[in-house]
């Protein structure tokens, strides 16, 4: 399920959230040590950041702009000021989107589901056994890949690479990662494997009209990017 980092210095408030999104399966890290924010985003890797303006050390305007360096996680103010002012330089400073407090859990909830769907598109929660983003189905039980009514049956190595890079989707994932998903106690796997896997897994995708979705990071790894949403589909 998705992660969600909540950087607010009062305590009771973030439990609150915590307590409330934790309840619809998102896994929330609570910042500490707000002399340290970027450190622990680093380390947690979020899928998306809710963040008041008033914090310690530095304002969340300072954090969102070194976060945004580093990365194009959705950013969510969360902050009692309320003028246009304070809305015009969170999204200049690279936020996604602004709530103002005091509201209600509910709002708090919609608005994080909205991000989630605009960004990363839609996973299917009511069947265990399915993952959807977007038009793309994986069957878990299966090993099947669905797309616009096109199936592709792919390995069980094949289904484990894309099951992981869909769940950590427009996000680099390292080849360290990767082969550690392919190990098993019997087959020795090495970066040639993972190569051959990503190209039969490339070749799977394209079966079903999905073109140029797994993007090779040099140095780093690979990258699932939701452009089958974006027109990447070959017709």
């Amino acid at each position: 399920m998705y992660s969600v980092m909540i950087i607010e210095d009062d305590k009771k408030m973030s439990e609150l959230m915590k307590k409330h999104l934790e309840k619809y399966g998102y896994n929330i890290f609570l910042v500490e040590d707000f002399s340290k924010v970027t450190e622990e985003f680093i380390k947690y890797n979020p899928d998306l950041v809710l963040m008041d303006i008033n914090l310690p050390f530095f304002d969340g305007f300072y954090w969102c702009r070194g976060i945004r360096v580093r990365s194009k996680v959705p950013i969510v103010f969360i902050s009692a000021r309320d003028s246009d002012m304070d809305q015009v330089m969170a999204i200049e400073n690279g936020a996604d989107d602004f709530i103002i407090k005091p509201f209600s859990f509910d709002v708090l909830l919609a608005k994080v589901k909205s991000v989630f769907r605009r960004v990363y598109g839609s996973y299917a929660t009511g069947n265990s056994n399915v993952v959807k983003v977007g038009q793309l189905i994986l069957h878990n039980d299966k090993n099947i890949l669905e797309f616009r009514d096109k199936r592709s049956e792919l390995t069980k190595n094949e289904f484990s690479l894309m099951l992981y890079l869909v769940k950590n989707i427009n996000k680099i994932v390292s080849r360290d990662s990767l082969l550690e998903i392919l190990w098993n106690d019997i087959d020795f796997i090495d970066d040639n494997t993972l190569s051959v896997n990503v190209t039969r897994l490339r070749k799977k995708l394209e079966e079903v009209g999905i073109i140029n979705a797994i993007e090779t990071k040099r140095g780093q790894g690979y990258v699932l990017v939701s452009n089958w949403e974006e027109g990447g589909i070959s017709e």
